[in-house]
């Protein structure tokens, strides 16, 4: 019987949630193969973080694959649409914002699909959250199992083997207990970035959805959060 760890691809967008996945990917004996996306966002500076987390915790290989969805824009993220700033802590998550991108994650997942197919790898980790999350309907459980069961439909791997498996570990957690666990596991949240609009040096702006659930979190647990920020605020 083959030791050996067994290959996967971990979607990593260089944020906290990507960065606590991978950790988790590493801990229940996977060979993690990063994957990372230049689409098209106005927040490039997390590709230089998910260079650092993919290094820094051990991914067996990291690639960065261009897709353009600036080319249809429709996001706050691809487009010339403004970023929501200071919402309160009961608008976010009600509502589908201006920062949803336009099948993202369809999309992404399609390509760690694909890259599993060629490893070959049965299992694909992605960082998605249905408790704190900005409304985003490609983060919900039922996206997930759809698409699972469609790439065991559509693909040689799963035709052939039947086994193709998404996991999303932080799907059920807040915010405030992966950002534990991912202590547990080593994580180095200095390293990552979250923020949707950041300044042109890299600090977070501290005032869009993605900051503000990031600082709540920290702020729960007792916590400064170690990422640069231009300014925080704290719902």
């Amino acid at each position: 019987m083959s030791t050996e760890p067994r290959p996967a691809v971990v979607l990593l967008s260089g944020g906290m949630d990507s960065a606590t996945v991978l950790a988790i990917a590493v801990a229940e004996g996977f060979r993690p193969h990063a994957l990372s996306f230049r689409y098209g966002q106005r927040h490039l500076v997390e590709l230089d973080a998910a260079r650092r987390v993919a290094a820094a915790l051990g991914a067996a290989s990291h690639r960065v694959v261009d897709v353009d969805l600036g080319a249809f824009g429709g996001s706050a993220l691809t487009a010339d649409i403004p970023v929501p700033k200071d919402r309160a802590p009961a608008e976010i998550g009600h509502g589908i914002p201006s920062t949803y991108v336009p099948a993202r994650n369809t999309l992404f997942l399609a390509y760690a699909l694909a890259w599993a197919e060629v490893l070959p790898a049965r299992d694909i980790f992605i960082g998605v959250n249905a408790l704190d999350y900005s409304g985003y309907p490609d983060c919900r459980p039922e996206f997930l199992e759809a698409f699972e069961r469609m790439a065991n439909l559509a693909t040689r791997i799963g035709v052939e083997e039947g086994s193709l498996r998404i996991h999303a570990p932080l799907l059920r957690l807040s915010k405030a207990e992966i950002i534990v666990r991912g202590r547990e596991l080593g994580v180095d949240y200095g390293l990552t970035r979250t923020c949707y609009d950041p300044a042109p040096d890299g600090a977070a702006c501290g005032r869009c959805d993605a900051c503000a659930l990031r600082l709540r979190a920290f702020a729960q647990l007792g916590l400064t959060d170690p990422a640069p920020y231009s300014s925080r605020t704290v719902g």
